[in-house]
Parts: structure tokens; sequence; C-alpha cells
């Protein structure tokens, strides 16, 4: 719910602190912005810059995967590098990592949930109570006060790497999940599929030089038995998809076994701030 998080909210236009008032986010200078009926927040500044945002079908992919438990390992790990009660998933999708990051024994723990898409937004609104969510743009100035979060999740997403230092408490964490060249390498192919650059561990680490330095990563890998219905999801969740509408990933599917070994590679990184 926003009112739990708004004190941790800034104005996008003058970072001002924000405040709910008759179904409006509003700062001291009187920055308005409509709480949608879904319960999220726009806080968009300016234009974005023609960046592609995650479709409706996109996100209804990707819960039908993630609620059929086949990222689980990956939400454990992610949930276990997480540190104190407040976090910001930066690039939220449905809001799953960072519901289950926020630690039910803890009455303090509590999230924000920022996404471009607002089908993401509707859909982090419903994740859990505890979570606030947001539009905004992960490129720009994020809508956040200064070091207010405890752990900033950059799950398969964006790394505002100048942003993450800014928001985060002293001694906060920022936890990236990033794929391997083996993540789903097995259907890369056959469903016309964007693969992971093999450079692309070095490219997050030398974005984070100078600001963050890793202090544990944990590889995570599991092979997953998938029919073609979840193939399609898998493809339909992710950057492919803005390349291939849903029938033409639908009847690629069609091609494959009716059972496909599909390998989940990826590493979860925790890093603090130099």
């Amino acid at each position: 719910m926003l009112s739990a998080i708004i004190d941790l909210l800034a104005c996008p236009v003058c970072t001002g602190e924000l405040d709910i008032d008759a179904g409006t986010v509003i700062c001291d200078r009187g920055h308005t912005f409509d709480i949608a009926r879904q319960g999220y927040v726009s806080l968009l500044a300016g234009s974005t810059g023609g960046l592609r945002s995650d479709t409706t079908a996109m996100v209804a992919a990707r819960e039908r995967i993630l609620g059929a438990g086949l990222y689980a390992p990956i939400a454990d790990a992610v949930a276990d590098a997480s540190s104190g009660p407040v976090c910001l998933d930066v690039g939220a999708g449905t809001g799953h990592y960072l519901a289950h990051a926020l630690d039910d024994s803890d009455p303090a723990a509590r999230g924000i949930g920022l996404d471009l898409s607002k089908s993401c937004a509707r859909a982090t609104a419903r994740a859990d109570d505890r979570i606030g969510s947001v539009v905004a743009d992960a490129w720009q100035r994020l809508p956040v006060a200064d070091g207010v979060i405890d752990t900033v999740l950059s799950v398969f997403a964006p790394r505002n790497v100048a942003e993450f230092a800014r928001v985060l408490t002293d001694d906060g964490v920022l936890v990236v999940v990033a794929p391997t060249p083996r993540h789903l390498a097995e259907i890369v192919t056959p469903m016309g599929m964007i693969g992971v650059d093999p450079t692309k561990p070095e490219r997050i680490g030398n974005a984070l030089t100078g600001v963050f330095e890793r202090e544990d990563r944990t590889a995570v890998e599991h092979t997953m038995t998938l029919g073609r219905s979840d193939v399609a999801d898998l493809v339909t969740m992710g950057p492919s998809a803005h390349h291939s509408s849903v029938d033409e990933i639908a009847a690629r599917a069609t091609v494959l076994p009716e059972l496909v070994e599909v390998t989940c590679s990826v590493t979860v990184s925790r890093y603090r701030r130099v």
C-alpha cells in the first residue's frame, strides 16, 4: 500500500517530501500525482525517451512462470542476500521477488516496487500489502528520498548505479541478479530469443566499480522440465517478446518436443557501497 511507503518517496519534480491526500500524492509545493484505482501511483517527470515497457501479455506470462515456482531458487537466493526491513525493487516486474525478500517475521518490513510499465505496477500493487507500487523511469532520478533504503534489488533489470548509491543507507546492500550465458540456452535458437552477452558479468562489474564493491556472489542453476506452453511463457515474459508477437512465439513452441529440459542459470550478487 502506498500509505506504508509514502515517507520514503520524493517528488520527481522538486524532490520534496510527499503525502497522500484525497486520492492523490502531493508535495509541499503542490505537485500532484493521481493514484490509480489499482493502487499504484505514476511519478514520472517528463518524457521517458521512447523506452519500451513490459506489456500485459508479458506480465501475465511472468505471473504464470513465477507462480509455478520455476524460478523459486532465484527468489530464495534474493531473499537470503537482502538485509534490513526497507527494500526497493527497481524494475520490479510483478513484485514477486520484492514480496519474497520482505521478512515475514519483521513488522517493520516494507517495500517499494518501481517499474516503467503500468501493467507491472498493477501486478506489484496486488503482490503484498506491505508494498507500494510506483511507475517511474529507472534511468532518471528515482522518486525516492536519500539514504532510506536498506536493500536495492535489481533482478534482470536496469542498473542506475549512482541512484542506487544515493537511496541506500550507509550500510545498505545492492542485490543484482543477472543471467549467465547458460540461461535458457536450450531454447534460444529454436525460439528465436535474444541470447545472453558473454561479456555481461564484466560489464556489470565495470559499471559498479568505484561505487560498489562485491561482498558475495551465489550461482543459482537448476534444470526445468517444461511443456510447450511453459516455454512460450518463458519467451513471452522476457525481452525477446519485444521482437516477436505472442502468436509467433506460440507457433515456434509447437515444433518443440512435448517436454523440454531447460537450464535456469543466474548469479545473485550482493554489493555494498565503497
